[in-house]
């Protein structure tokens, strides 16, 4: 088995075993939505941002056992404003048709080393995602 392949079960693995099951008991749901170029389900705690878990990025990486990306996608295509735009929140991301939804890409780094900080990653993704959350819930009026 070479390294990408390694990295990727683990990665996976890691994902579902851990994160995955653990946000699924602070209140997130299974997502209906579908990311636009990430395969899998993603997880929501309300129908404006969802979390989908990149475990392709960086498989070749000799250290990709140790960290994935995580995506934040607004599922939406509508004017967000400029305070919100660019790469410390959201930047556009096509969906291959003629509709660009919003996206925040963060690196989630959950070992190092020898140390495993699941703990400290995993609150890092949900305090990531109140914070992104509530720069978009002002615009849940326009999706009506």
């Amino acid at each position: 088995m070479d390294i990408i392949e390694a990295n990727k079960i683990f990665r996976k693995s890691i994902i579902k075993g851990f994160f995955e099951e653990t946000l699924l008991t602070l209140d997130f749901k299974k997502s209906n939505i579908k990311h636009p170029n990430i395969s899998g389900d993603g997880l929501m705690q309300s129908l404006l941002l969802h979390i989908f878990f990149d475990v392709e990025t960086g498989l070749d990486y000799p250290d990709g056992d140790e960290w994935f990306i995580v995506d934040f996608l607004f599922p939406y295509e509508i004017k967000i404003p400029d305070s919100i735009i660019g790469p410390d929140y959201f930047t556009t991301i096509s969906t291959g048709t003629s509709k660009n939804f919003w996206h925040h890409r963060e690196m989630v780094r959950y070992k190092y080393g020898k140390t495993k900080k699941l703990s400290e990653s995993l609150k890092f993704i949900d305090s990531k995602y109140k914070e992104l959350h509530s720069l978009v819930e002002p615009l849940e009026k326009d999706l009506k």
